[in-house]
């Protein structure tokens, strides 16, 4: 079977878990999976099920199940084929699994205003109540089973899901960049997630802001961003004090001009939030 033909035939998924690499994060057609070339803490392979595609944002590379072989067993294409023509699992099973589970695993039930007296509790563990304007009470299945957590939406109009057990977002993957009003801003403040953006709202102490803001919500959605900085004279970065944030900075501050590292505040702890409320 030559290259296209076993391009069409095995599915990604199929390929990734034939050595037992399984996803760290997971929408029904898309997933995140920890990079295949190296170790890292944060995933940075993007898979693209019904694409049958992969990307890597930590080293700009693009794979296809051919090229995955190829990566993980450093052998040559005829070897790599020879390897992929003993799956059976297609791309067509794959993509009909995936639909499937989209309807009847992962499903919003309800938005509203935040009420829950567990939530109310959270936000406040945060100190970031104050703010709970900017937030909505989502309550979500999966898998059959039904949860409740603190959302913020981004600008697919997905959202990002927190509470005391979770971390999960719903629906497309995406940035969230906020403008004030309708005047343009000369400003710009970044970071990474949420919390962050609601605990420096609560340092502002205003709902009147003379920039605008950009909440990434993961270090792997720089890309959506880069666009978007290009019309701001200033940046300034919230960004987390661990290696993947030092990365987005170091991105940031080599193809922007005038960008402030604001993490110097928070130097002795993680992010903005953690040193807030120590």
């Amino acid at each position: 079977m030559n290259c296209e033909k076993i391009k069409q035939k095995v599915g990604i998924r199929a390929v990734l878990e034939s050595f037992g690499i399984f996803p760290v994060k997971e929408n029904p057609k898309t997933a995140f999976y920890f990079a295949i070339d190296r170790e890292e803490k944060i995933p940075s392979l993007s898979v693209d099920f019904v694409k049958n595609k992969a990307f890597d944002f930590g080293n700009g590379k693009s794979y296809d199940v051919i090229l995955i072989v190829q990566q993980i067993n450093k052998c040559s294409v005829s070897e790599a084929l020879q390897y992929l023509s003993t799956l059976d699992f297609t791309v067509q099973n794959e993509l009909k699994y995936y639909e499937s589970k989209a309807q009847t695993s992962n499903q919003i039930l309800e938005i509203k205003e935040i009420g829950h007296s567990a939530l109310i509790q959270y936000l406040k563990s945060r100190r970031v109540f104050e703010q709970k304007h900017l937030v909505k009470e989502i309550h979500y299945e999966l898998k059959g089973r039904k949860y409740f957590g603190i959302g913020f939406q981004n600008n697919s109009g997905g959202f990002e899901i927190r509470n005391l057990h979770s971390k999960i977002c719903l629906g497309k993957k995406d940035v969230t960049l906020i403008v004030t009003d309708n005047n343009p801003k000369n400003e710009i403040v970044v970071f990474e997630g949420f919390f962050d953006y609601l605990t420096y709202r609560n340092l502002e102490n205003s709902d009147n802001s003379n920039c605008d803001f950009l909440v990434l919500n993961s270090t792997s959605m720089l890309f959506k961003a880069e666009e978007k900085l290009k019309h701001y004279n200033k940046i300034s970065l919230f960004l987390d004090n661990d290696k993947n944030g030092e990365s987005v900075k170091s991105k940031i501050q080599s193809q922007y001009k005038s960008v402030e590292d604001c993490s110097l505040i928070y130097h002795d702890f993680k992010d903005l939030n953690e040193w807030f409320c120590k």
